[in-house]
């Protein structure tokens, strides 16, 4: 069992009580950032006079190499170590000697982890960042080749009033969009650097925090040591931010479902992001987005997880903090893997317009704008109300819709209705007169995606 503590106990740990306790399965995750965060520190180090020119040029050149023979599967990351710092360490020691026994000075496990976890999850949030604007892309290419394509808007999964494909996708163009904001407020509030803060209490050599935390590409060093060791806020934030990424590609999910199936008939998903069935011939199934919808829940495990790991644990490091990692790393996976996959199947999803549009003339979708007319003839709103709520009745017992219908059968349930009411509840008639600023009128849309294409044009967090 390779340990860095052993010199106070006088007999060696249980097994079981070595592997419950050991991290080095999942850590291992971290390695790269283990080696970034230790040559930063010896950087430091030497630059303060603590260690010789020769001694920094010694070890970094040992870490290096254990990192060049890992990345090379010249090495192997084993169970024989605790954890990815008690690897890399032995392992340096092995390599250069007595230097490597200094690279832990003034430094305990506890800032190193802290350190390890925040580089790693800074790098996650870059990544799922850019994810999202690539997938934001794909969601622009929708809008702005559907601007003319219409179907109906729903509320309480019920056709409620038209709108366009555009504007459909453009909603969850701003959920996204957020998302990514999110991404960026985290980005900002966890850019402090641990590292220097010691086990709890700082540490008596004369460590410059500020130096290697502009090694490190923060904004500056973290201000309370107790804090520092003990804070997974950011952690928790991460997660928060990626089950509501979740929950907005659950929800997207669940609508490409619903399109899919025989009664809607809306899409077509590409053969490569389907599967059959082993008894039915006839089925193509909408799997990658059932389990993007199924997914969401491991997530949210992970957030649970987190929150119920942190609630009870006093001031400063306690062992349960270990519990940051395996469901942490599960969640970002999961979901950089989610956000992959449904950007590929809506990159090569096919829509069917003549479909969408017949759907949306066939659910009186048009009821709000035959109202809006007999209002603007003087009618009052309530009693317009009423008069299109026999309307569509009759229109029921008829099985037809309100445009079907002759000018006589409209005068029959009120008089107020003339020749021009059919030119203002077509389909392209109840979309186009709505040109409020969000609305989904052509003309507010077209602004919409020029609005898109600069925030898209923008730089990402790599660039921050």
């Amino acid at each position: 069992m390779a340990q860095l503590w052993g010199g106070r106990f006088t007999k060696e740990t249980d097994q079981l009580v070595y592997n419950f306790n050991a991290s080095i399965g999942f850590d291992q995750k971290f390695f790269k950032e283990d080696i970034q965060g230790s040559i930063a520190h010896v950087t430091m180090l030497e630059k303060q006079g603590i260690l010789t020119g020769e001694e920094k040029k010694l070890i970094i050149k040992g870490l290096t190499s254990i990192e060049e023979d890992v990345d090379s599967g010249k090495m192997e990351i084993t169970s024989e170590y605790e954890d990815i710092h008690s690897f890399v360490e032995a392992n340096l020691i092995k390599r250069i000697g007595e230097a490597g026994k200094k690279l832990h000075t003034g430094r305990s496990r506890n800032d190193q982890v802290a350190l390890d976890m925040k580089l790693y999850v800074r790098n996650q949030v870059v990544e799922v960042d850019l994810l999202l604007k690539e997938f934001l892309g794909t969601i622009h290419s929708i809008m702005k080749n559907n601007l003319d394509t219409y179907m109906p808007g729903f509320t309480h999964l019920q056709k409620a009033q038209p709108i366009t494909l555009a504007h459909h996708m453009g909603a969850y163009f701003e959920m996204f969009k957020r998302d990514r904001a999110r991404m960026k407020d985290l980005y900002a509030r966890m850019n402090f650097c641990p590292l220097g803060s010691g086990a709890l209490a700082g540490t008596t050599y004369p460590l410059d925090r500020f130096y290697t935390a502009s090694l490190l590409g923060f904004d500056g060093p973290t201000n309370n040591s107790m804090d520092s060791v003990a804070d997974r806020d950011y952690i928790i934030e991460f997660l928060s931010a990626l089950s509501t990424v979740m929950m907005h590609l659950s929800r997207f999910s669940e609508e490409i479902i619903i399109w899919n199936s025989n009664e809607y008939g809306f899409v077509e998903i590409d053969d490569g992001y389907s599967t059959g069935s082993s008894i039915m011939p006839q089925k193509k199934n909408p799997d990658i987005a059932e389990l993007v919808r199924g997914k969401t829940g491991r997530v949210y495990a992970a957030l649970v997880s987190i929150l119920t790991t942190m609630k009870g644990l006093p001031l400063a490091y306690n062992k349960d903090m270990q519990e940051d990692k395996e469901l942490t790393f599960d969640a970002i996976d999961t979901t950089k893997g989610c956000i992959a996959l449904f950007n590929g199947m809506m990159a090569t999803i096919k829509f069917k317009k003549d479909t969408m549009a017949r759907s949306a003339m066939m659910g009186f979708t048009n009821a709000t704008d035959a109202a809006d007319y007999l209002v603007k003839k003087g009618v009052a709103f309530r009693d317009a109300h009423e008069i299109i709520g026999r309307l569509v009745l009759y229109c029921i017992e008829k099985n037809t819709s309100i445009d079907k219908l002759c000018l006589q059968e409209l005068k029959e349930i009120s008089s107020v209705f003339e020749e021009d009411v059919f030119s203002e509840i077509s389909l392209e008639a109840c979309v186009e007169k709505r040109l409020t600023y969000g609305a989904p009128g052509s003309l507010v849309m077209k602004r919409q995606v020029e609005e898109n294409e600069k925030y898209l044009s923008e730089g990402d967090l790599r660039n921050e």
